[in-house]
């Protein structure tokens, strides 16, 4: 928000230096993020005098220049050769002097330099009126009144406006300081805390009468809801051009175009007062005003000439004909005012914060009306600020008040109640204030003290203070207009010690994410908001449990994430396009569903691994990444994790060519696999990535319980290998099942450690080396004990899976 420290002085007499003004303002919570300066006339027309041509000859070597002497103020006269036409002898015109920095009609600054032209010496320039930003015109030169003194600046000529102007940090919160009175009411308040008694100066509208009763234009309000006030005057006799140059400047400091007098004025008035208004042509209206929600699908054109579609929500100005204006939010085509215009209805009105803000977000459409409106402006200033902007209107435009003012108010927004206690105020502040200070600064807030007792105050807060209706927010503005500089603070340091669980979520990501960082892997953290096309991609994410933004910044962030793996392939396929193709990433982050009875959002953990899986180096050779390496890195993580109990199944999500799944009781704790290769056609990588998405809930929820220590063993372990020839098709984890139920009490372990298949075996045949671990918690095995049990594998290898020994 921008505010004018002109414009701002108008309300508040004050002679503090802008510095000054904006420090107090950031102490407020208004923050000062810059102070800029502002000229109507870009540099001011500084180096530029006016001069007297006091002679005016043609050039010797060329026969459109002129040679002139000019007398601009100093002891001597300088030459100046002139290129205008009209340029003559006797004339007052404005000067650039050397040095002098002008600016094009593009911004772009050039200075001007003493020089030769065609042989003679030229001193400065004498002006046309774009060259100095003052007009369009480049006919010739600016001839100005005969009774200037030459040398006078022509900033003191043509009355350059100066300003400064505050870029506010706004907090939404802040409604009642969207505008220049609003700002000069805290402003106020914070000066009287530092002593400077001042007076908060209003503009008067005592002069407005109705001069005659001939158009009247009724108003009917249908949802007393949605606009619970609403007034409404004509004026006729107006003359729509271009507004004095004091409006366009107030307007121009703070970032606004100048349009025309009549919407110039409701501009000015809106960042006045913060009151939003809005002029019809009266022409233009068929019948009365009628207020009211619109009905479903009509098609509407507004200002900037889209037709949109409306929805049944929508609150709407109309007329008896049908719709004239979006209430609160943008103006019509067909009822804006025009050059041809000569009578307007006038519209000031309070609307439903909620019902505005919906319509805004609905059509896409931020104006500065909305914004208001959204946020809740002061309800009681609606009649005020009508009257304050047609008094305006007839300065700029001419014409006469035609209609007395027609006021819909059937009920009164209330102001709120609020009891504040002195011990509350001292306990959050930390510091007791004195209770004269309190009740002077609530009353320098417009807060009504209503009663007093030793032990509170019993407040009415006014209606515009929308974001004070709860005793903490009371004491929150004694603080920040008493000075949040001003608390001591306590020479103790007081500080507590959260005791929170070792299973609490941060705290594993931080153990399982430095296992990663151990491992090589690069922690990565894409956006949530991604293209609804990734659905597309999976049969497993369907289209309609999409969750999609109202207002998104653009298609590729209109949706939330259903799945990590799509955002991590945008990494992996950016890092692989700048060369880094050997990559180990990892994400942990969230996904997000629309189902029919909600939306859902779940935590996952991703690994994506592609490429080599080390460096190219002389002492090893190098080794592409693989589906184990990943199984690995999973299984790793589970163990650190404590997870043991845990079963395969086949992977459910299609996303995978190749891959598989662990399960927790029958629940789904990991899908890992290749990922397809259409889908990484679809990313532009070539090369093969594997994948494994971790059900962060259900990790969570697992390692919950409480942790089991057992004593090591005294008893050695004794360790026993068995080359067995099996089929193809034989697995090692059916191997590993089969052990673990023959021998359940006293096999430890069971390991595979060499594969080989070649010519020199039987056809259909493999040979698998396993190591089997066995030990006793009670006493040293004897030999006669672990041949029985290696007996006993054997056997039922040979039963159950045709294995023989090698």
């Amino acid at each position: 928000m921008k505010i004018s420290y002109n414009w701002l002085k108008q309300f508040i007499k004050t002679d503090w230096t802008s510095e000054q003004t904006s420090e107090l303002l950031t102490d407020l919570g208004l923050e000062v993020e810059v102070v800029e300066k502002y000229e109507s006339i870009k540099g001011g027309l500084a180096g530029v005098v006016v001069g007297h041509v006091l002679t005016c000859e043609k050039h010797p070597d060329a026969d459109r220049l002129k040679v002139t002497t000019v007398n601009i103020g100093l002891e001597a006269p300088v030459q100046i050769v002139c290129g205008a036409a009209n340029v003559a002898a006797g004339q007052k015109v404005p000067v650039a002097t050397i040095g002098t920095v002008l600016y094009d009609k593009d911004g772009a600054e050039f200075t001007i330099k003493k020089g030769k032209i065609r042989g003679q010496e030229s001193h400065g320039m004498i002006c046309a009126e774009d060259e100095l930003g003052l007009g369009k015109s480049h006919d010739g030169i600016m001839v100005l009144a005969e009774d200037l003194v030459p040398g006078t600046p022509a900033s003191e000529v043509f009355q350059i406006a100066n300003d400064e102007v505050f870029e506010i940090g706004l907090t939404p919160n802040r409604a009642d300081a969207m505008s220049h009175f609003g700002t000069a009411r805290d402003l106020r308040a914070g000066m009287l805390q530092r002593g400077v008694n001042i007076e908060l100066i209003t503009p008067s509208v005592s002069n407005f009468r109705v001069d005659m009763r001939t158009l009247k234009i009724d108003v009917n309000v249908e949802d007393n809801h949605l606009a619970p006030r609403y007034c409404g005057v004509t004026i006729s006799g107006i003359s729509v051009h271009e507004s004095p140059s004091w409006l366009q400047d107030r307007l121009k400091a703070i970032g606004l175009t100048p349009k025309n007098n009549i919407v110039d004025v409701t501009n000015y008035v809106l960042h006045e007062l913060g009151q939003p208004l809005h002029a019809f042509d009266a022409a233009k209206i068929n019948g009365k005003i009628i207020v009211k929600t619109a009905t479903e699908g009509t098609k509407f054109v507004t200002l900037d000439d889209v037709e949109r579609t409306l929805h049944k929500e929508d609150l709407m100005i109309c007329d008896e004909k049908g719709p004239l204006c979006i209430a609160g939010v943008f103006g019509g085509k067909k009822s804006g005012v025009s050059e041809g215009t000569t009578s307007i209805f006038l519209e000031s009105a309070y609307f439903d914060p909620v019902s505005i803000r919906k319509t805004a977000k609905r059509h896409q459409l931020s104006t500065d009306a909305s914004f208001r409106f959204e946020r809740g402006i002061d309800p009681t200033i609606t009649e005020y600020a009508l009257k304050r902007a047609a008094l305006l209107i007839q300065e700029v435009a001419g014409g006469k008040i035609t209609s007395d003012v027609v006021e819909v108010y059937p009920k009164k927004v209330e102001d709120f109640s609020v009891l504040l206690n002195f011990s509350h105020v001292s306990k959050i502040i930390g510091q007791e204030i004195p209770k004269d200070t309190i009740k002077k600064i609530l009353v320098s807030l417009d807060i009504k003290v209503n009663s007093v007792s030793d032990t509170g105050l019993g407040l009415t807060i006014p209606a515009y203070r929308v974001d004070v209706q709860r005793e903490i927010d009371v004491i929150e503005e004694i603080l920040r207009v008493y000075g949040y500089n001003n608390i001591n603070f306590s020479k103790k340091f007081n500080a507590t010690v959260a005791n929170s669980p070792r299973t609490e979520d941060y705290k594993v990501q931080n153990v399982i994410a430095s296992q990663l960082n151990s491992q090589g892997f690069h922690e990565i953290m894409a956006n949530s908001l991604t293209t609804a096309a990734y659905a597309k991609l999976s049969t497993s994410l369907k289209e309609e449990h999409n969750v999609s933004m109202l207002n998104p910044l653009s298609s590729d962030l209109a949706t939330l994430r259903q799945s990590l793996l799509f955002s991590g392939l945008e990494a992996v396929s950016y890092n692989i396009n700048r060369k880094n193709s050997d990559l180990k990433l990892f994400e942990f982050g969230k996904t997000y569903h629309k189902y029919l009875n909600g939306y859902e959002e779940h935590k996952h953990l991703s690994l994506l691994v592609s490429g080599n899986r080390n460096k190219e180096s002389w002492t090893s050779a190098q080794k592409t990444t693989d589906f184990f390496l990943l199984k690995g890195y999973v299984k790793a993580i589970l163990s650190r994790l404590g997870i043991e109990k845990i079963g395969n199944a086949p992977v459910q999500s299609d996303v995978y060519s190749e891959g598989t799944a662990i399960t927790y009781n029958n629940d789904i704790l990991v899908e890992m696999g290749v990922v397809k290769k259409p889908i990484l056609k679809h990313f532009g990588i070539k090369q093969d990535v594997y994948y494994a998405d971790f059900n962060w809930d259900l990790v969570l929820k697992i390692i919950t319980g409480k942790i089991k220590y057992t004593e090591i063993p005294k008893y050695p372990e004794v360790r026993r290998d068995l080359a067995l020839l099996i089929d193809q098709s034989t697995t090692y984890e059916s191997i590993f099942n089969l052990a673990k139920q023959t021998e359940k009490t006293l096999l430890k372990d069971v390991n595979l450690f060499d594969v080989y298949q070649g010519d020199k075996l039987p056809e259909g045949k493999k040979s698998y080396a396993l190591s089997f671990t066995i030990q006793d918690n009670t006493k040293t095995l004897t030999d006669a004990q672990i041949d029985k049990i290696m007996s006993k594998l054997q056997q039922t290898f040979e039963t159950e899976l045709g294995a023989t020994l090698r």
